[in-house]
């Protein structure tokens, strides 16, 4: 077709860090004339080349295309775009695009190691361009921009974002005069949709080590914009030279921990907030020293609106996690005392089929430096698991429902809706759980009779 073709960006990057991509971006350069719809002519080609019928997404005002490329039992994203430039607006994260070449092209591009590009056609296939350095950068494992960073930056502040994401991915370090110029720029994220804050939020805690992108926001002023409840767990207070930790650090810790036994992003999000409730309960007693009684009560409500701010789920894996901030202190209380079968069952019983998952966040939130201390607490945990495990099978606590349903309780007794029937409910479930009855409906009932005989409630000839 006369067009230069050339694969860039993150599968470049990835090729040589020996990862697999399967996004596929592909500049093309063609006649000037025709330079704003090469990228979509090329992919209709390569499309019909695999099948006739293929069908092709086209997007003309920004001179796009792209498809999917089932190939190899792998689901390939291949996007082809006319190479461009851009310019930008001060109050607008949208560029204006024009017609570029390879060099412009390359120009717009995020950081160094993703502004590579290689060669598609026949006569220099695979012919690397990297007009700044990196390949270099990749070696030295750092990141950089390509242009002046505080342009960079305050064009498309979401690009201080993937810095963040790319370090924590990567492993790699911001260099200081660029971290400076996403310091200074922090302000500028603002402009930038919640949505696409939370999808870079999201990829930093699935990296291998959060704690590496969480720490970032928080020395380069993001996450005081972006989640300052977060930001505010930093720091010590101390009165007569009695401190607490710094619960920013810890959360940290206890997120690096579970990420190490966990891909769930959800169980990612329970740790991280698991103590987020801790500044709003901080209180000071000479006797007790630094107390945050009912921090995870305070902290499973403030869940709610933090991921309503960043336009996160308000759905179950919103619920979930408050569930999880709610009951993590639960097991740790249990594993300090005697572990009984009535308690045992009782966090069975509000845990549900998340338990196994609550259990690994309170093992992770086990972060003291006393040896002796976290042995005895990760002994005390395996009790715990080990009655989980016996109470289960014998008395099916787990997502349990009463064996006498409120249905039962009008029908039998001829009432309709009112308190009396949650408290025999309760009475019943309390014995249950405190292992006073079986888990079975002829106990249930028969307790259902007795505790309707003490208030009153007598059964209706059938």
């Amino acid at each position: 077709m006369g067009v230069r073709a050339y694969v860039v960006g993150g599968v470049v990057r990835d090729y040589f860090l020996g990862r697999h991509c399967t996004d596929i971006d592909i500049v093309c350069v063609g006649d000037p004339q025709t330079q704003h719809s090469v990228g979509i002519a090329v992919a209709k080609a390569v499309a019909q080349s695999i099948r006739p019928d293929k069908q092709v997404s086209v997007f003309r005002n920004f001179g796009t295309a792209s498809f999917i490329y089932h190939y190899d039992e792998q689901v390939w994203q291949m996007e082809f775009v006319g190479a461009r430039r851009e310019s930008y607006n001060r109050d607008s994260r949208k560029p204006i695009v024009e017609d570029g070449t390879l060099e412009d092209d390359q120009n717009r591009r995020d950081f160094t190691i993703n502004a590579m590009a290689a060669s598609l056609n026949e006569d220099s296939f695979g012919q690397l361009v990297d007009p700044f350095g990196g390949i270099r950068d990749l070696d030295r494992g750092i990141l950089r921009t390509p242009l002046d960073p505080d342009i960079t930056f305050s064009d498309d502040p979401l690009r201080m974002m993937r810095a963040v994401r790319f370090a924590a991915q990567l492993g790699f370090d911001i260099l200081p005069e660029t971290f400076n110029a996403i310091q200074r720029n922090a302000g500028r994220i603002e402009i930038v949709s919640k949505e696409r804050i939370a999808t870079e939020l999201n990829k930093i805690l699935l990296s291998p080590k959060p704690s590496i992108g969480l720490d970032l926001m928080q020395r380069s002023g993001l996450m005081a914009l972006i989640m300052p409840d977060f930001a505010r767990l930093q720091g010590v207070e101390s009165v007569g030279g009695r401190g607490h930790k710094d619960n920013f650090r810890h959360s940290l810790q206890v997120l690096d921990n579970v990420a190490a036994n966990s891909d769930n992003l959800w169980l990612r999000w329970a740790a991280a907030l698991h103590d987020i409730g801790k500044p709003a309960t901080k209180r000071y007693d000479e006797q007790m020293g630094w107390t945050f009684h009912g921090h995870e009560a305070k902290g499973s409500r403030m869940v709610k609106r933090i991921f309503a701010s960043l336009k996160l789920p308000l759905d179950g894996k919103m619920r979930y996690v408050q569930k999880l901030v709610l009951l993590h202190m639960r097991p740790i209380v249990l594993s300090e005392d005697i572990v009984t079968d009535s308690a045992v069952r009782r966090l069975l019983f509000e845990a549900g089929d998340d338990i196994d998952d609550l259990m690994l966040l309170c093992e992770a939130d086990i972060t003291s430096k006393n040896e002796e201390k976290v042995r005895r607490y990760l002994k005390n945990f395996q009790l715990v698991r080990q009655k989980l495990v016996e109470l289960e099978e014998r008395d099916r606590i787990r997502n349990f429902q009463p064996p006498v349903s409120g249905e039962d309780i009008m029908k039998t007794f001829g009432i309709g809706p009112c308190q009396e029937i949650g408290v025999i409910k309760d009475a019943i479930k309390d014995a249950i759980l405190d292992g006073k009855i079986p888990n079975e409906r002829e106990a249930a009932w028969q307790m259902m009779l007795d505790e309707a005989e003490k208030i009153g409630l007598h059964p209706v000839s059938q």
